[in-house]
Formats: structure tokens, sequence, C-alpha cells
């Protein structure tokens, strides 16, 4: 059985930092387990951040854009042809981890057979991987329009500041109802030691379940690119035990 997690929030919460600390914890704890890193965000940062311009993306499929590698099989059915695609696009990061780009999606209110079809091919592959990660565009409702699926554990990144949590509840609200009963809660991001009293509060004031808290990391402000973070990856270690993820 597939497990999913999915990372949300704002643009420059955090987001693809807290999604490459994930994926290095769960390599380290289960290195023989596959993993498949899905980046639904708009800005395609996280293939960035592994040093990949990922042009073929699953919009370039719908479109009918993209560009294959090899030549397209004779025979098949559209939703084979879109299911060899799919496989065309995914590229590999190492022996057990691979990473795919939807980019654009369609919305659910379109009748088109396509949008249908690329929901399907999307939920077969997924459902191939030990691990999912969703590195999400702002909340669960852009990523529901690209594949219906029941999600483990929904992650909201906030800033410790009033805006910032004042957001995460609305994305909570926005995400409630397509995260299918799964675990969904806010962990902060860029807290420094002195505002946790206040960052406590101010989620309580909002009524937001707090999974954890990472610390500021400065080194990031020099690494905008990579995203590495020993400081956010040890943090999230110590929250782990609290997530509906494997343990």
């Amino acid at each position: 059985m597939t497990t999913k997690l999915a990372i949300t929030g704002k643009s420059g919460s955090g987001k693809t930092t807290i999604t490459k600390a994930f994926l290095s914890i769960l390599k380290e704890m289960f290195p023989d387990k596959t993993i498949l890193l899905l980046d639904n965000d708009l800005t395609g940062e996280l293939g960035h951040s592994f040093g990949l311009d990922i042009r073929n993306t699953i919009y370039g499929i719908r479109s009918g854009k993209h560009e294959y590698k090899t030549g397209i099989p004779e025979n098949m059915t559209k939703q084979e042809f879109i299911e060899w695609a799919m496989e065309d696009i995914v590229v590999s990061l190492d022996e057990n981890v691979d990473i795919i780009v939807s980019w654009l999606v369609g919305s659910k209110d379109c009748r088109c057979p396509i949008t249908g079809q690329i929901n399907a091919a999307v939920y077969k592959l997924i459902e191939r991987y030990d691990i999912v990660i969703f590195d999400c565009e702002f909340d669960l409702k852009y990523l529901n329009q690209l594949v219906d699926t029941d999600i483990d554990t929904t992650i909201i990144v906030a800033n410790p500041n009033e805006a910032s949590a004042h957001l995460a509840k609305r994305i909570e609200e926005f995400s409630a109802k397509y995260a299918a009963g799964g675990q969904l809660g806010v962990v902060i991001n860029k807290a420094a030691n002195d505002e946790l009293g206040n960052v406590y509060e101010l989620l309580k004031k909002y009524d937001l379940d707090i999974l954890g808290v990472i610390p500021y990391d400065k080194s990031l402000e020099a690494n905008t690119v990579q995203k590495e973070s020993k400081i956010v990856q040890n943090a999230i270690k110590e929250f782990y035990f609290r997530l509906n993820l494997p343990q």
C-alpha cells in the first residue's frame, strides 16, 4: 500500500526545503522503499533544487506539446498512450527515487475525456511506489484536480507571524474535504526560540493543530537553490513520531 504525504502552504514558506528534508529522512529510515516526488507547485522549484530543469510535464501530455524520448508505440488506446507518456516523463534521481512534474492541471469541471484519463494514469503511477511526497500548490484542491487519491498526512507549512497563521487556517479550511479523513496539521517553519510562546498562542487563537516546529536556518539564505538543511531534517525527526507515516 502506498503512503502519501502532501506538503502545502504559501510559496516562500519553505515547502521545498521541507519536502527535501522528508525525502532524506524517509530514505534514511527505509532505504529499500521506492519514493516518488510529485511536484504539483506551479513554480517547478522542486526539480530546480536537484539541479534539474524539467521541461516535460503532465501538462505537456495533456496539451500535446510533449516531445517524447522514444518513438510512440503503435496500436495503443488513448488511455494506454497517456500511461506510456507518463512513464516517459518520470525522471530518476537515484535507484529508488523518481520525480515527476505536473505544472498546469485541468479543472474537474472540464468534461473532456483527457481529464479523467490523466487522473487515472497519475493514480496508477503513484500506486506503484511505496511512498509518494506531493509538493503542492497552496492547498490540496489543485492536487485533487490532478488526481483523486487519499492522503495519509497533509502538512501545512506556515511561518511564525499573524498573517501566515491566518493563511494557514484558510488553507486548512480549503484542504479539509480533500484530505479524505487523513491527518491534517500545521508545521511552523523558520521559528526563533524566543518566538515559540507567541507562535503557540497564535495557533491556539486560530484553532490549528500543531504537528511540529522547525527553527530558522540562516544558512539557507546562502543556499537558495539546493535547499538542503540538516537543521530542518533534525527538527522533523523530533516530531516525526506524531505523523501518520511509516514508523
